[in-house]
């Protein structure tokens, strides 16, 4: 393999591990938030499904292709000196080497069938394997509600429409999925007893945790950025808006609020060189 597969395939190995799941690509998203404690949420672009991409599939792959073997030196025992290995001594070297062969299949077989599980798991019992498995995770997302469409693009990509409105009496997270027990979020919104609303957005930055592995992968998806989208990890691109007419106490904007008509609205272009997720703090009615 060239080596942007070969990092591509380890940053997926590494984001699957770090509960990253469902990454984001090329997207916009808005966020109304009143006083009155109704809101509305809205994503629109990119989904990216790592365990559905042809990254772990080239890992796959790659973990299963055949060795070869390859005589190793042979020793003059008296000097010490490199010398032409005998056929006997060959015929032992190759058995030698495929019983190794044997036994590492036998590993590897049984970490293949753990590996096959726990992504079968992840995926909420959908095997990543199956040629349907894209169409079943589509059809997942659209029985639950806000997604509104949900299009198959081929290698684990995505292109949805999800948008929701209600009031904010409970925490918000976004995206959820039926079955699926580690999704870091692309938005939340934690409501405080004080009427204070605590917006992040964890999976907008590849460093959005101090997590050592999040680390190494957002290192490894900077070197990826200008190969995403081909042989490389999807590209992050994309915009967050929120507007509100609550109190703005805390955001990590680079221009700060700006008036609108509605209120004001904070902005965010993140990106794979985005350093901070973004986050705001808006008090609305208790």
């Amino acid at each position: 393999m060239n080596r942007s597969i070969k990092i591509g395939a380890a940053l997926a190995a590494l984001l699957l591990l770090a509960g990253c799941l469902l990454m984001p690509g090329k997207f916009t998203s808005d966020i109304t938030l009143r006083k009155d404690g109704t809101f509305s949420f809205a994503y629109k672009g990119d989904i990216h499904v790592l365990a559905l991409s042809k990254l772990a599939a080239e890992e796959r792959a790659r973990k299963n292709a055949n060795a070869t073997f390859e005589p190793s030196t042979c020793y003059d025992d008296e000097t010490g000196d490199e010398r032409e290995c005998t056929s006997d001594e060959l015929v032992e070297q190759k058995q030698t080497w495929e019983a190794d062969i044997a036994a590492s299949k036998v590993a590897s077989d049984e970490k293949k069938k753990s590996d096959e599980q726990m992504m079968k798991t992840m995926l909420g019992g959908i095997d990543p394997a199956d040629p349907q498995a894209a169409q079943e995770f589509a059809d997942v997302l659209r029985r639950q509600r806000g997604w509104k469409s949900v299009i198959d693009k081929g290698d684990g990509r995505f292109e949805v429409e999800y948008a929701i409105t209600g009031r904010l009496d409970h925490d918000f997270s976004f995206p959820t999925v039926e079955k699926l027990p580690m999704v870091t979020p692309f938005v939340t919104m934690i409501r405080r007893a004080d009427g204070g609303v605590r917006i992040d957005a964890p999976a907008l930055t590849p460093a959005a945790t101090a997590n050592p592995i999040m680390g190494m992968a957002a290192a490894a998806a900077d070197e990826q950025s200008e190969k995403a989208g081909g042989d490389g990890m999807p590209i992050l691109d994309g915009v967050l808006t929120l507007t509100t007419d609550g109190e703005i106490l805390a955001n990590n904007t680079d221009e700060g609020p700006a008036a609108v008509p509605a209120g004001k609205t904070l902005r965010w272009k993140v990106n794979v060189r985005t350093k901070e997720a973004p986050t705001a703090l808006v008090r609305i009615n208790p």
